[in-house]
């Protein structure tokens, strides 16, 4: 991944950066997508009642497995993918029982590795999703549950990630991207790793039509 500045070679090129993306794949599995009706600025009538809005690219959304809930089975990471509906990238694992999901995918997590979740102490690698009472103080983690079995509700966006920085009786006090500091309790699961796509933050689209 990385950031090319565009010629001014048109109006709609003039101080835009693109982020060229690293991915594997083209297509997108199709058994992990879903078709998400568009609103358009309409209401349950069919009338509008927000202007200018609509257009823009077909997309479909994809199946993303926030509750990693496949314990104790290897997965391979087998691609990594655009998804038109959030700033990082996904990875497409393929699980022994030959089982295929979607996760956020995580810097340095290559085609090929063997990531694993469990509710037990396993390793700490880059993939890796266990309870925080089980990962050492002063680790980087992701995709961290606010509520056991909920699933990742926070630091999901390009680039992000938090520090474990001490454990209380059954809280983990973590550092969140923003400064915050905050108690979880330590049987949520947490991913071990920073979302991929940090360069995210650097795109610059030149102008309003680009976003719509």
């Amino acid at each position: 991944m990385y950031i090319i500045r565009k010629n001014p070679i048109t109006p709609g090129q003039r101080f835009k950066t693109v982020n060229v993306l690293k991915i594997k794949k083209n297509k997108p599995e199709k058994s992990l997508l879903k078709f998400i009706k568009r609103k358009s600025g309409r209401n349950n009538q069919g009338k509008i009642t927000v202007k200018h809005k609509g257009g823009g690219h077909k997309r479909k959304y994809r199946i993303i497995d926030y509750k990693r809930n496949k314990y104790d089975i290897e997965a391979v990471v087998k691609s990594i993918e655009y998804d038109p509906f959030r700033s990082s990238l996904i990875s497409l694992l393929i699980y022994k029982d030959k089982v295929k999901k979607y996760i956020i995918h995580l810097k340095n997590l290559n085609i090929g590795d063997v990531i694993l979740s469990s509710k037990n102490n396993i390793e700490i690698n880059i993939g890796n999703c266990m309870p925080l009472k089980y990962i050492p103080i002063g680790t980087i983690i992701s995709c961290i549950e606010l509520y056991p079995g909920k699933g990742a509700s926070i630091v999901r966006s390009a680039g992000c990630y938090a520090e474990l920085l001490s454990k209380e009786e059954k809280y983990s006090i973590i550092k969140l991207p923003s400064g915050e500091i905050r108690k979880i309790l330590s049987i949520c699961m947490a991913t071990i790793g920073v979302v991929s796509n940090e360069d995210h933050k650097l795109i610059k689209k030149g102008k309003a039509g680009c976003n719509r």
